[in-house]
């Protein structure tokens, strides 16, 4: 636990907290365990509930290395949960976060300090969603231009989760927001906030969009490949199929054959099969399959 004494209120981090400092603190503060048991749920996304003494709220923070590939909330970000109220800003976390230590000691009051903090945590955002907006593009350029590259499918389906995941939780996190009230000082601060959120959730549906079109177009490529592979096959078989059945009609070995006796019964045979040839290549051409 770690203790911040501001001018006019003081700031209670917890990281990693024992069952038994929860019991204490629960005990010591007349907090809702209900509460403190969400604050440490594995998971669990932003929410807020307004007490009669203080104010509740859960926020997540991207948290994951970025080459790391990851399908489900608790894998992708962690949490930190407060308890605000006019005197105390109290924070429970599992996860250590940078930006905790970075964040400047000249609030003036626990509000101000709580929205700094989850500032930053929507900010931890950026710097992925910008990523991805970069992978979209080459991912693009490499299905779409000469000479492109296979992608791995494996790939794209974690980006798409993880589009859909974070949109999902910009959209909680609005939601909070939307419920939250500050005094009149902070509120440029909160506007500043969700319209980052806003922001941020327009550019995760852009790419999550963008990603399964892109995984339409792949698959449709892929089949397209494969029917152009069919056919020439296909190509390949009707013009021989006839060839080899003369082929292997005068291929038996019966004795009476008469045109086996033929002075020119082999040239004869050649010319009949360059005629089939020549015929099945002029009803390709027609039928404009060639």
């Amino acid at each position: 636990m770690k203790i911040t004494k501001f001018k006019h209120f003081e700031w209670i981090d917890f990281t990693k907290p024992t069952g038994e400092e929860i019991k204490e603190f629960v005990a010591v503060n007349k907090l809702d365990t209900n509460l403190l048991y969400d604050s440490m749920e594995h998971g669990h996304l932003p929410k807020i509930e307004k007490l009669k003494d203080y104010t509740f709220l859960i926020f997540r923070a991207y948290s994951v290395e970025e080459s790391k590939l990851v399908a489900t909330i608790g894998e992708l970000s962690n949490k930190i949960a407060f308890f605000v109220n006019g005197s105390t800003i109290i924070t429970i976390h599992r996860a250590k976060f940078d930006f905790l230590d970075s964040i400047a000691a000249s609030q003036e009051n626990p509000e101000e300090l709580m929205l700094d903090i989850i500032d930053a945590m929507v900010n931890s955002f950026n710097h992925p969603l910008n990523n991805q907006a970069e992978w979209i593009d080459t991912i693009e350029k490499n299905i779409f231009l000469p000479r492109r590259s296979t992608i791995s499918l494996e790939n794209l389906y974690y980006q798409t989760s993880k589009a859909r995941i974070c949109r999902k939780l910009m959209l909680f996190s609005q939601n909070v927001l939307g419920q939250l009230s500050v005094l009149d000082q902070n509120k440029s601060k909160l506007q500043n906030i969700k319209d980052s959120i806003i922001h941020s959730i327009l550019l995760y549906e852009e790419i999550y969009e963008d990603a399964n079109n892109i995984l339409n177009t792949y698959l449709s490529i892929t089949a397209k490949k494969s029917n152009d592979v069919m056919k020439l096959l296909t190509i390949f078989a009707a013009f021989f199929m006839p060839l080899t059945f003369i082929v292997g009609i005068y291929g038996m070995n019966f004795s009476n054959m008469p045109e086996l006796e033929w002075q020119n019964g082999y040239y004869l045979i050649l010319g009949i099969m360059a005629a089939i040839s020549l015929g099945i290549y002029l009803w390709f051409k027609r039928s404009k399959i060639l």
